[in-house]
């Protein structure tokens, strides 16, 4: 028996298909350009007939163009190779791929109509006679074509070229293995450039996608096309592939486009989507504009996959192109892996059933001896060793230990777990096996788990609509829900406001022509601002990440003559004349003053806007006529917003004033009323929060305060931050390419936020289980343990920031994992759950070493400290050794309280011997001394504190977070106390909502997270 390889899908996608075969085969068939053409048409789902007089190449050719489309599949019927008897399955009303022997042309021709007739023995793509319906194949956007086909003319396709730079070679083995890896790097390198070339077609669907209501605004899409690529994009967004593929973007899957798109994305669009902004070209964006070739025939800019050659903008046809420019920098390299092997036992009997059995209890044990020696450590190898086993003995018939491996393969590598397989595995089994795997805890839970995935997958909601303009009169809801899909806004607080605004003076109704002309304004003006092209004399006085959001028109200022251009950072003019120049107004920081007025001309009072900036001697006026007013409200409400932003260290403030102005701006330019002003300040939020309710930050906490993020950015709503984590980066940057530290948060529904700590940009988003998470560690340097409400440990890998193993050994909910780091040995995790059972888990071999059951109702917080396990348990807290065995047991004070106590967090203090804990409800800390936990407790009240919610060790401090009272308001708060002294140092306010998590970054830093009324993360310098 040959050498058998066995090849799994890529890790980093499951979905990704087996290549078998040889991918340049096409291009040895056709041009470039016709391969593009016969893409086209198989991505427009026309009705395609491949003819050769080689039955084999129609199943390789058809093969490999079904492999250049991933990840879009083809949905439609597929037959490569049809016999002379089937021909009439070509008059079949439907999109298809058929094959058939070249002598059939003429007859097939004559068969139907609308046909794409490819010859691949002369290279011939031909079209039978169209209906009315069909026209001739569109052409490909221009410039994902141009690249695609210089890609490819530099691919060496023929390897006897290859052969003249090699060594001669007279071993068999060794000309087989060199034509084997050529051909596996060429197929690598073709899959790069096909990926890329779907990439750049479809690349900006993702700007006009709402994934909440599951919605795609094709019409919007559309507008931002190329005159020349819009009969292109018209057909393919009417197809089931489009569908499909749109279903995949919207349920976020990480497949091989959405991994190219997170890795060509840059550091500004990172921020730019954590301030969920409108957009808006940004200076450096607009300078590239002007000098990138690449941008001169372009609306939309970026940067694509960092190995593509240099592309002339000169050669080929001179329509213009929807592509962003391509960043040459950077060159891919193909990095080779190791590769295990493993020996199958080779066949040697005659095909019959004892010899095959005898057969398969050989290689079972090849397998047994395989993963017997294998180290805990490798655990890729082992999932497949687990993978095969499993496979061996379900051909055996021995399911149950089938159904062992595939357990065991749960818990090591769940991203290759056939789940559809054991799904029909555990639907066959008779009622003896059922009943024993019933017996088995492991496998109860891996029945169940897999039967109930397969339930939710049913409940999956996976539609697309297109979006709409509305054709009734719409009620808040409906509107609410209309602005949402449209992705104008998705806050729903200034959703409210901007229904206030359209309905000021008629009924609390929207009718479909005022919501069509407030969209299409809004629409235009976005689009208007795209457009905006700045001398390079002006860009230079700018930020690089400074966008123009409102132009004014021409103006008589005291300036000069110009135009009034707002950014998110200041105004200043845009003066006239033979050279257009700079001329700085203020920034919005600097303001002191805003007044609308008006000076009189002649006989005339002519509205008159009048900014007094804090360095500048000479009040800054405008004429601006008309526009006073509005100009008036926005520059107040930006100046709030600004004000707002600096004073709570949230940039955010500001992203949300700019769309309050935008807002103001649209509805005075689709409104038709004399109440235009008065409706427009409708939208004026922080103006209004200023002027009512000065929010004046305490010296100290403005002191303390660093920075604020937002996990929740672009929600309806914001969302608890029930946990954060900090990992530090690593020292060998070069050992995967990612050095920077990171800021894990884990949100509601098993959402989880990864931030660069060094920009506090949002690097990655997924979502482990449904549930409430509970829990971080970091177990080791590449792997964090997340513990879920749903009782499952799930196992993240740092560099690929993915999950793929789980632990399943609880029963109940997960409330807290803690990590064990010894010098002389493995590392020990120990996790709790809330039924008080303790694991102790090996952290390489990910195996139980010992587990206990404490005693009681509920067990919420575990720490490890002198040998011992502190648990916290109902009103007290035990001191267990690490084989559960009770050594000391802390109660609180009966006389403390009428009612039983419940404790809801501890924290260790062994610096200065002390156990710091807190009751549920509660504003007070308890204190034991840890040398003698019999002598009563030290009780400390914190003033204005309402409850205590979580706490921490920092340096020879405790930070407390909880709620209380600020202000005559109740707010998030945390207590700063030293530990020596026991006094409180500091009382910091920086949240709207209780501190449900605090996580302290290299002592440094301390960062706090609030609860779904707020849901954002505070950055505390920590001294």
């Amino acid at each position: 028996m040959k050498p058998l390889q066995v090849i799994f899908p890529s890790r980093e996608d499951p979905d990704s298909p087996i290549i078998d075969l040889d991918l340049h085969l096409p291009f040895l068939c056709f041009k470039p350009e016709q391969v593009l053409q016969i893409m086209t048409c198989i991505l427009t789902e026309r009705k395609i007939v491949f003819f050769s007089s080689d039955w084999a190449l129609l199943t390789l050719i058809s093969e490999c163009f079904m492999l250049y489309l991933h990840p879009i599949q083809w949905q439609h019927t597929f037959v490569p190779i049809l016999s002379r008897q089937m021909l009439d399955f070509v008059m079949a009303p439907t999109s298809f791929l058929m094959g058939c022997h070249v002598d059939h042309f003429e007859e097939v021709c004559k068969e139907a109509d609308d046909l794409i007739l490819i010859n691949i023995d002369n290279g011939d793509i031909a079209q039978s006679k169209s209906s009315e319906d069909e026209t001739e194949i569109p052409d490909i956007p221009l410039q994902a074509g141009r690249i695609f086909i210089t890609r490819i003319e530099n691919l060496p396709l023929h390897y006897d070229l290859e052969l003249c730079h090699l060594s001669s070679c007279t071993d068999l083995g060794e000309i087989q293995l060199r034509r084997r890896k050529w051909q596996q790097k060429l197929n690598s390198e073709i899959q790069q450039i096909t990926l890329q070339l779907i990439f750049n077609i479809f690349r900006e669907v993702k700007d006009h996608l709402n994934y909440e209501h599951r919605v795609f605004n094709s019409e919007e899409f559309m507008k931002t096309r190329q005159i020349g690529d819009q009969p292109f994009y018209r057909k393919v967004l009417e197809t089931y592939m489009f569908h499909f593929f749109l279903k995949a973007r919207l349920n976020r899957r990480m497949d091989a486009f959405a991994r190219l798109e997170l890795s060509t994305r840059t550091e500004e669009d990172r921020l730019s989507s954590m301030l969920d902004s409108p957009r808006r070209l940004t200076m450096e964006k607009m300078v590239s504009k002007r000098f990138n070739p690449q941008y001169m025939i372009s609306k939309r800019m970026g940067m694509s996959l960092p190995n593509l050659q240099d592309i002339d903008p000169k050669d080929g046809p001179t329509r213009n192109s929807s592509l962003r420019c391509i960043n040459t920098k950077h060159t891919s390299k193909l990095i080779s892996k190791p590769v295990s092997t493993f020996k199958v036992p080779e066949i040697h009997f005659p095909l019959v059933g004892q010899c095959v059995q005898s057969y398969y209890i050989d290689f079972n044990n090849h397998l047994s001896r395989a993963i017997n020696i294998v180290s805990p450590d490798n655990s890729a190898l082992l999932a497949r060793y687990f993978y095969l086993r499993g496979l061996i003995c379900l051909m055996q018939g021995k399911l149950l230990n089938a159904l062992l491996d595939f357990q065991n393969l749960y818990k090591t590598d769940i991203r290759i777990f056939p789940t559809d397989l054991v799904k029909k595995m555990v639907e066959t089994l008779p009622p003896s096996d059922r009943s024993q795997a019933d017996q088995k805890p492991e496998l109860k839970r891996l029945i169940s788990q897999v039967l109930d995935k397969q339930r939710e997958i049913t409940k999956v909601d996976d539609h697309v609509k297109n979006f709409e303009l509305p054709k009734t009169h719409m009620q808040l809801d409906d509107f609410v829900k209309r602005i949402q899909e449209s992705g104008i806004v998705k806050d729903i607080d200034t959703i409210h406001r901007l229904f206030d605004a359209l309905t000021v003076g008629q009924q609390k109704q929207i009718d479909p022509e005022t919501f069509k002309d407030f969209y299409n304004y809004w629409k235009e003006t976005e689009a208007e601002a795209q457009d905006v092209n700045l001398p390079p004399t002006v860009i230079e006085h700018l930020d690089k990440n400074e966008c123009v959001y409102k132009l004014s028109s021409s103006v008589k200022t005291n300036k000069g003559v110009g135009k009034i251009a707002m950014t998110q950072k200041r105004l200043f003019l845009l003066t006239e004349g033979g050279r257009p120049g700079y001329e700085d107004i203020t920034t919005f920081r600097d303001i002191e003053e805003v007044k609308s007025t008006t000076v009189a001309f002649l006989l005339l009072r002519i509205p008159t806007l009048k900014i007094k900036a804090t360095f500048k001697k000479e009040v800054f006026e405008a004429n601006l006529k008309s526009e006073c007013d509005l100009w008036h409200l926005m520059v107040k409400e930006m100046w709030a917003g600004k004000k707002m932003a600096d004073d709570h260290k949230d940039p955010q403030y500001i992203q949300q004033a700019l769309t309050n102005v935008l807002l103001m701006d649209a509805v005075v330019g689709a409104l038709q009323s004399s109440k235009i002003i008065y409706a427009a300040s409708k939208l004026s939020y922080f103006d209004k929060m200023k002027n009512e309710v000065p929010m004046m930050v305490p010296k100290t906490t403005s002191e303390t305060l660093k920075h604020k993020i937002n996990p929740s950015v672009g929600e309806t709503f914001p969302q608890a931050v029930e946990v954060l984590l900090y990992t530090p980066g690593q020292l060998d940057p070069a050992a995967h390419g990612d050095a920077h530290s990171k800021l894990w948060c884990a949100l509601s529904d098993g959402k989880v936020v990864v931030f660069d700590a060094s920009t506090w940009s949002i690097q990655h988003c997924f979502k482990v289980g449904n549930s409430k998470l509970k829990c971080m560690v970091m177990a080791e340097q590449s792997q964090v343990w997340i513990g879920s409400q749903d009782s499952i440990i799930y196992l993240i890998n740092t560099h690929s920031i993915s999950c793929n193993k789980q632990l399943n050994d609880h029963r109940f909910e997960i409330v807290d994992i803690i990590v064990e780091n010894r010098d002389s040995m493995s590392s020990e995790a120990y996790s709790c759950s809330l039924d008080g059972t303790v694991i102790a888990w090996n952290i390489s071999t990910l195996k139980v070493n010992r587990r206990f059951q404490l005693a009681c109702e509920t067990l919420t917080a575990i720490r490890f400290h002198n040998n011992r396990l502190w648990c916290c348990i109902g009103n007290c807290i035990l001191v267990v050794t690490t084989n559960g065995f009770i050594r000391q047991k802390v109660k609180m004070e009966d006389n403390l309280r009428d009612l039983p106590l419940s404790l809801l967090c501890f924290q260790l203090f062994p610096e200065k011997d002390q156990m710091w804990a807190s009751c549920s409800g509660s504003n007070e800390l308890y204190i034991w001394n840890m040398t003698d936990l019999s002598t009563p407790s030290q009780k400390i009240s914190l003033q204005d504190c309402s409850e205590i919610t979580c706490m921490m060790k920092v340096k020879n401090q405790l930070w407390v977070g909880g709620k209380g009272l600020s202000q005559g308001k109740i707010k998030g708060k945390i207590y700063v106390i030293d530990a020596e002294t026991k006094k409180v140092e500091k009382e910091l306010v920086g949240h709207l909502d209780a501190v449900k998590a605090l996580c302290s970054a290299e002592d440094r830093y301390v960062l706090s997270g609030s609860g779904k009324e707020e849901g954002k993360i505070a950055i505390w310098k920590a001294e």
